[in-house]
C-alpha cells in the first residue's frame, strides 16, 4: 500500500500522509503523471478526515509534488523530486529526535554543525 499512517505517532496525520507520498516518489513506485486517490477515498481507507487527506495534497502541491485540479485530481508532477525525498528525510530526523528527546534548537544546533 502506498499510504501508511500511525495513528499514535507524534507526528501529524497529514504530514504522515504526505511523507508517504514523498517516499514512494523518491524510491520511484509512483512517478510523473500518476494519479493519487481521490482525498475522500483515500481518507475513508484510511480511517481519517477528508481534510486530513486534503491538507496532506496541499502541502504537496505547495512543495511541487502535485498539481491538484478539479475533476482531474492530484497528479504526481515529480518537478520537486530532490526536494521531496530531503522533505521526508527531514520528517524522519525530527521524529527520531523527539523520540529521544531532543527540542528543535538542539537540532538545529547540530545541522548547522554539520554545514560548517
Amino acid at each position: 500500500m502506498l499510504f501508511r499512517i500511525d495513528p499514535s505517532s507524534t507526528v501529524p496525520l497529514y504530514e504522515q500522509v504526505a511523507a508517504s507520498v514523498r517516499r514512494a516518489l523518491s524510491e520511484r513506485r509512483i512517478a510523473p503523471g500518476d494519479r493519487l486517490p481521490p482525498a475522500r477515498e483515500l481518507a475513508t481507507s484510511l480511517d481519517v478526515n477528508v481534510h486530513t487527506v486534503l491538507r496532506a495534497y496541499a502541502t504537496l502541491r505547495d512543495e511541487g509534488v502535485i498539481d491538484l485540479r478539479r475533476r482531474r485530481g492530484a497528479v504526481v508532477t515529480g518537478h520537486a523530486d530532490g526536494h521531496a525525498r530531503l522533505a521526508t528525510l527531514v520528517g524522519e530526523l525530527v521524529a527520531e529526535s523527539r523520540r529521544v528527546g531532543m527540542d528543535a534548537e538542539e537540532l538545529v544546533t547540530i545541522v548547522r554543525r554539520k554545514f560548517s
